[in-house]
């Protein structure tokens, strides 16, 4: 999996695990409106917990939103066309710095296509919602949502002179761990997967657990729901 990342922020933005394509100076990311249940049950892995502890460990609420946004915790941002030229000015100056050390084959094509591309922009102003990374940095990318023509696919653009890409190396385990006892108590394999994001040295943990005998391929599976769409899973099976 591939992370793409705000070079000014930092901040992670979308993944390859979306539908991407490019188009002029912008990644369009297609993602989906989505209902997630966050919170974990501890029945799924089979634990035969007391009715306190029932009461203390289930609570979970619902979350729609578009997946990209949730996936990556972009931020909502408002703008009007005043601010946001104020701020697409400093933006493109930053972004052609950055180009000049990084990539100085690019920056003249990249002055010669942004103006064009901020036209369409302010162009189709209201049709945009405003979204920026999780740290909220007011001069790091901006992404424009919008949805398509049915009204109901909403997909993103970001200006990809603007991300760095960066890999996600993935380490999968098993071991054996046990539970609490009962019905399901023994977990006898656990499916964990890391996923490293070298520059801010932060580990993302997903656990699968699947009790022995006592749990389904199904309700393993159902366990992955609440998770983000933008990591991958071993199966369940057996």
């Amino acid at each position: 999996m591939n992370i793409y990342k705000d070079v000014i922020s930092g901040d992670e933005m979308f993944s390859n695990t979306f539908k991407l394509s490019i188009s002029g100076l912008f990644y369009e990311v297609e993602g989906k409106t989505v209902t997630r249940t966050e919170g974990f049950d501890d029945a799924l892995i089979g634990a035969n917990a007391s009715a306190e502890e029932m009461t203390d460990g289930n609570d979970s609420s619902t979350i729609s939103g578009v997946d990209i946004v949730l996936n990556h915790s972009l931020q909502r941002v408002e703008f009007t066309k005043k601010s946001f030229m104020a701020y697409i000015k400093g933006y493109v100056k930053a972004i052609k710095t950055h180009l000049e050390k990084e990539n100085p084959d690019r920056v003249e094509a990249f002055k010669a296509e942004a103006p064009d591309a901020i036209k369409k922009i302010v162009a189709n102003f209201s049709n945009y919602e405003f979204f920026t990374g999780e740290s909220l940095d007011s001069e790091g990318l901006v992404g424009l949502l919008d949805y398509r023509e049915d009204g109901i696919t909403p997909f993103m653009l970001f200006f990809k002179d603007g991300l760095i890409e960066e890999k996600c190396p993935v380490v999968m385990q098993s071991d054996a761990i046990r539970g609490r006892g009962g019905p399901g108590g023994l977990i006898s394999t656990y499916t964990a997967l890391f996923c490293w994001s070298a520059s801010t040295a932060l580990y993302r943990f997903i656990l699968c657990a699947r009790a022995e005998k006592h749990m389904s391929n199904t309700t393993c599976r159902s366990a992955l729901t609440i998770f983000p769409s933008d990591f991958f899973f071993l199966s369940c099976s057996n």
